[in-house]
């Protein structure tokens, strides 16, 4: 059976997944759209000769008996709402990162879906479907390095437009590494503090940059995180876990060893697209396979949740230069581990 999918939100992003579900996936087909821009989503079907409707409300594409699951990538604050129609409606829904703008929203999602009786939500964090931070995790669950005690991570960007704000740091940058880390070492966070390091004089005036976080989870594990978004020279990930009997690294992109020109070297890529291209295609197969499959097993409500509470702790920190203390509550038995 072909899963029949609705898409709010014809944006950038949204188009990226219109042209995956018919181009690069398999189980599932298009056949419904919605933006904010009408014609925007007319000239998105027209793009990708999808047999679509476009409604112009995207509470009635929701309603649409003809579509079985929903993508939301439309703007962040509309996320809850729309995730929300979806779960009243009993229909599974993927929603692009923020699940909402707030840890309240982002709970309120959370007790809906609980209400609800069955996992319907996939938050669209793709990192854990990287197959470099896959055979990471891989080497920690072996216990061939022992037992975590503190990772080293960056988060480094060539560079970020004016508009971007020193909480976006947080809230779009580290956000990622907020979700993946909980992930890779199965625990949640208790504290965070942001320091600030001389700024780069490549930063707006009105941003600080570059910051590092400063994390620690329940078992004690400390975790550093530089975030640095003009850093000029590339797109650059790091994640270094140091073990009681090891250290394991998250491995490069692979790039060709080029000896040249009296050089030996490889390339840095650029763009986040290129460096998590293929973890966008397995997440959302991932979503597909588990609406055909019964259950859902990407990254949950739950972890949404807790990745909202662990940032607004964060862009706490920024303001008070002070440890601030990072408590969601007690995991649902909803979402297991």
């Amino acid at each position: 059976m072909t899963l029949q999918i609705g898409v709010i939100g014809t944006g950038a992003i949204g188009q990226d997944h219109i042209r995956r579900i018919t181009q690069a996936l398999s189980g599932a087909r298009v056949v419904a759209v919605n933006d904010i821009n009408p014609q925007q989503a007319r000239d998105t079907v027209a793009r990708y000769q999808l047999d679509a409707i476009v409604h112009t409300d995207a509470h009635a594409l929701v309603a649409d008996p003809a579509v079985q699951a929903v993508l939301v990538t439309s703007w962040g604050p509309t996320h809850e709402e729309f995730v929300l129609a979806a779960i009243a409606k009993g229909k599974p829904v993927f929603c692009e990162k923020p699940l909402a703008v707030t840890a309240e929203g982002c709970r309120r999602i959370v007790d809906a879906e609980i209400a609800h009786g069955k996992r319907l939500v996939q938050v669209g964090f793709m990192r854990p479907y990287d197959a470099g931070y896959r055979a990471l995790k891989d080497v920690i669950t072996s216990g061939k390095i022992g037992a975590p005690l503190m990772l080293h991570c960056a988060h480094r960007n060539p560079t970020v437009g004016d508009s971007y704000t020193t909480p976006m740091a947080i809230t779009d940058t580290l956000i990622h590494e907020l979700d993946v880390l909980r992930w890779l070492l199965d625990d949640d966070y208790v504290s965070a503090q942001v320091v600030f390091p001389r700024k780069t004089s490549h930063a707006s005036s009105h941003l600080a940059d570059p910051q590092i976080v400063l994390l620690e989870t329940t078992r004690g594990v400390r975790i550093d995180v530089e975030i640095f978004v003009n850093c000029q020279y590339g797109y650059d990930i790091q994640c270094s876990v140091v073990g009681e009997s090891g250290i394991a690294n998250l491995p490069e992109p692979v790039s060709v060893l080029l000896r040249s020109e009296a050089r030996l070297g490889t390339t840095i890529l650029t763009d986040w697209k290129q460096r998590f291209i293929d973890a966008y295609d397995v997440e959302l197969q991932a979503f597909i396979n588990g609406i055909r499959d019964g259950q859902l097993t990407g990254p949950s409500a739950w972890d949404g949740y807790a990745a909202a509470v662990a940032a607004d702790a964060c862009v706490k920190a920024q303001e008070t230069r002070q440890v601030e203390t990072i408590s969601m509550g007690e995991r649902p038995a909803f979402y297991p581990r």
